[in-house]
This record gives structure tokens, C-alpha cells and sequence, in this order.
């Protein structure tokens, strides 16, 4: 009948992820209602992403949710996590009750839950586990990064999938785009081509589409979640306080010239950026081993270059550098070291320690040179200021005058980001509450009303 044709016509239109998990009644009692409700949520939709702060307990919530997986269906599941994470997270599974086996290859793998780095991935076989978990799946970003594509294609076919992390996009709606591909939910590709339009004549930016917002943001609310703080989504925020962020701009003077100047002047492009925190690395390590020498404290030292981290290392008494060149178990040997407090002044990069890490043992730390990457330093700062943390947590920027204007830059990139943030809540909350907290949201269904007049060429009567 064309009713009924008509009816399936409308239907497929709908661009809602439907549910392809199961239902659980029983869950950990060590869980907040909260992470307890997402982790329901998740559990039954299948393949989800969870883009919660730092410190709600996206550990917690990934081994309860990898435990009913493997629990529903006799499989296996993987968490992928960066650097260091993984014996974080196979003690926090200790903790939690939860047996989590450490692994570098496939013939490595157990029973359950199994977790490896994300720099193991090409030693295992993908399709023999039933679900995977990539911790910190900001690492999806890159929309022609390696990491991405290897992690998508490998995991294409997998049934359960949970992509957790605290910064889903920054800046960058492109996050999202990678995050529904990797879950299976809707290529890149079409996103662009269903909700975004190119800005003007920058075809690497994106916009919604005027009329699509509010299509948009429902499509998100079928397979992603974003809660900064348990209230996001109509909660109670006991135990969910961050203490105060105080962050220090400290602005060097010096007189050393960007490579190839004359004199000492600003920099304008991010060439003479990098060349002018090159030409200052003497001064600003200089000022850094006065703030940390005089202080009695553990800090954290973050730093971009090389040049940097060994002069650190040199300068500040009882700092212990790491390098990306390090071996593994030297890098996860320093970090269980300063977690009990044997390393006082730690030395490294963002890109090493500053994801997915619990540092809430130190609330002191120092930016000696500060790249233009705002995820970066949001992901590096949250290490100490997460909730849990006791203390006032100080953050000091240590930038040369020659740099121009690497700090403005940085601050411009956090209001787009928080923009954006609280555009994710303000359009998600009221859908994800409704559908985390276990009732339907309202729907309004397609009711005809009105005669189709069709033309005689199609041979069929005229229908309501």
C-alpha cells in the first residue's frame, strides 16, 4: 500500500541512533547515581560516547560497563588508554573490585577486561574482542591522523563500543564528526554534508546549518552525553566541587632576538613564535628555578622543548625529566613515584603525562613554554585541578615578551571552547537528562491530515 510505503518513507528520514545494546538492572554499588545512570544509558545504546570532566569517574564507569559486556556475552573487551593510564586504571580496578589485565600483545589477553596502550594497538587483532573502550578518545581528533584511522577501521565491526573523554572538541566540531565514525553512528562525510555549511571562503571551517541546530544537537543526544558536573543532567553535586584555579601570567623581559632579527621585538606569526621561545629558554628556565627552588612543595614542570626540559632539569634541584625518548617502564617508574611523593619537581610534556592521568597529590605547576594548543593545556592543567583535589590549585604561565601573543591566543581558544561546551549542555541537557535518568522524551509523531494530490500517471487513488 502507499500508505504504508509513505509511512516507512517518513520514517527513514529520522536521523536518531537507535539502541543495538542491552538492559542491566544491578550495577556497582561503589557508583554515584549518576555514573551509575550512564553507565545504564551506555550499556543500552550499544555504542556511546561519554564527554564528562575531568575527575566524575570515567574509569569507574568504562570497567562496569566493560564487565557487563564481557559479563552479556562471554567476550572479551579491550580499553585503550594513553601512556602510563593503563596501570593507573589496573589499580583503580583493584580498588574498585575489578580484575583488569595489563597487556602488550594479543596472546597477552584474558578472560574479561583487558587494557594496553594506544601505541600497542598494532599487536593485537581486533576482531576477536566484543567491545572496545578508547580512554581519552580526544586522541580521535586528528581527522588524517594515523591513530585515528587505524583505530576506527580496526574496531569497524565491533559490537559494543565506548568512547570516553573530557574535551570532545575544544574548538572543533570535526571531534564529533570522528567520535560518530568510530562508533559506527554516521561517517564525517555525511555529517558535514547534513548539518554544516563551509564559512565563507576558509573551506576548513564549518558552521551548522541555521535550521539544523536544534536537528543537530538531538542527533548528538542519541549516542554521546556531555556533563560537566552531575547538575548538567539534574543531580545532586555533592562531593563535585572544584577548589579555585589560580593562574599566574608570568611575562619574562629579555633581550635575546628571534633568529635572524636585529633586536628583540614581538613576534606576529607562529614561526617567530617558535623561534622566539627558542631564543628565550635561558630566561624563562631562569625564573621558573626561582619560583620552584624556594618552594617545599611538588610541582609540575610542563614544557615544549627539549632545550627546555634539560635546562630544567639542571636548574631546579630534585627534578627527575622525562623525555619522550624514554622507555616505557622508566616513564610509568617516574609517575608512581611522584603519585607517593618519592619525586618532588617532575619534568615533562603535555603530550606525555598530560592526559588521562590522576595528579591530584601535587597543586603546583609551571607552563615553561606553552605551544598554541588549547587542549593541550586544558588536558595538562586538569592532571592536579580535578575534583578530589584538596587544595587550591596554582598554575604558573611562564612566557618571554618576544612571544606576542601566545597567552591571548590560548585564552581566545578557551572562550570558543567554553562557547561551545555550554552550547552542548544547553542544547543536550534537557534530551540526555530525560534519556540517562530512564524516562522517554516526548515525541511528536507524523499525523496526516491532509489529502496527497497525485498526478493520473501514477495510476493510484489520491490518499490521506
Amino acid at each position: 500500500m502507499i500508505e504504508t510505503d509513505y509511512s516507512q518513507f517518513i520514517e527513514s528520514k529520522r536521523i536518531i541512533t537507535s539502541d543495538s545494546g542491552f538492559m542491566v538492572n544491578e550495577l556497582s554499588p561503589l557508583m554515584f547515581p549518576f555514573q551509575e545512570d550512564l553507565t545504564k544509558w551506555s550499556l543500552r545504546k550499544g555504542r556511546s560516547a561519554i564527554f564528562a570532566d575531568c575527575g566524575l569517574g570515567k574509569t569507574i564507569i568504562e570497567l562496569e560497563w566493560s564487565q557487563k559486556v564481557a559479563d552479556e556475552t562471554g567476550g572479551n573487551v579491550l580499553i585503550l588508554a594513553p601512556l602510563a593510564v593503563s596501570k593507573q586504571t589496573v589499580r583503580e580496578g583493584e580498588k574498585f573490585g575489578y580484575k583488569v589485565n595489563l597487556c602488550r600483545t594479543q596472546d597477552d589477553v584474558k578472560p574479561g577486561i583487558n587494557i594496553t596502550n594506544y601505541e600497542m594497538l598494532q599487536h593485537f587483532n581486533p576482531p576477536e574482542f566484543v567491545g572496545v573502550v578508547p580512554d581519552e578518545s580526544s586522541i580521535l581528533k586528528g581527522m588524517n591522523s594515523k591513530t585515528r584511522l587505524l583505530i576506527t577501521e580496526s574496531f569497524a565491526n565491533t559490537p559494543y563500543k565506548l568512547a570516553c573523554t573530557a574535551t570532545p572538541a575544544p574548538n572543533d566540531y570535526m571531534e564529533l564528526g570522528n567520535h560518530a565514525e568510530f562508533l559506527g553512528v554516521m561517517t564525517r562525510s555525511e555529517m558535514l554534508a547534513m548539518f554544516f555549511v563551509h564559512d565563507g571562503g576558509d573551506t576548513s571551517k564549518w558552521r551548522i546549518k541555521g535550521h539544523a541546530e536544534q536537528r543537530f544537537w538531538e542527533w548528538v543526544s542519541s549516542w554521546a552525553v556531555v556533563i560537566r558536573k552531575p547538575s548538567d543532567l539534574g543531580y545532586e553535586n555533592d562531593g563535585f566541587s572544584l577548589p579555585k584555579l589560580n593562574i599566574n601570567q608570568v611575562t619574562v623581559i629579555t633581550d635575546q632576538p628571534i633568529e635572524g632579527m636585529l633586536f628583540a621585538i614581538e613576534a606576529k606569526t607562529l614561526q617567530e613564535r617558535q623561534a622566539a621561545r627558542k631564543s628565550s629558554v635561558s630566561d624563562r628556565v631562569a625564573r621558573c628555578a626561582e619560583l620552584v627552588n624556594e618552594s617545599p612543595e611538588q610541582w609540575i614542570i610542563w614544557c615544549n622543548l627539549n632545550a627546555e626540559s634539560e635546562a630544567l632539569r639542571k636548574s631546579i634541584d630534585g627534578s627527575v625529566e622525562v623525555r619522550g625518548s624514554d622507555s616505557s617502564d622508566h616513564k610509568e617508574k617516574v609517575i608512581n613515584d611522584f603519585v607517593k611523593g618519592n619525586v618532588k619537581i617532575l619534568i615533562s610534556k603535555p603530550s606525555i603525562f598530560g592526559f588521562g592521568l590522576n595528579l591530584q597529590n601535587c597543586h603546583n605547576m609551571a607552563f615553561v613554554g606553552l605551544s598554541d594548543s588549547y587542549e593541550e593545556f586544558y588536558q595538562a592543567v586538569r592532571r592536579c585541578w580535578r575534583f578530589g583535589q584538596k587544595n587550591d590549585v596554582n598554575v604558573h604561565v611562564i612566557t618571554a615578551n618576544t612571544e606576542g601573543a601566545v597567552v591571548a591566543n590560548i585564552e581566545r581558544k578557551e572562550r570558543d571552547a567554553m562557547t561551545m561546551i555550554n552550547e552542548m549542555v544547553k542544547h543536550t541537557q534537557k534530551i540526555t537528562s530525560a534519556e540517562v535518568r530512564g524516562t522517554r522524551r516526548e515525541q511528536t509523531n507524523y499525523i496526516p491530515s491532509q489529502s496527497i494530490i497525485l498526478p493520473e500517471w501514477l495510476g493510484v487513488k489520491n490518499i490521506v
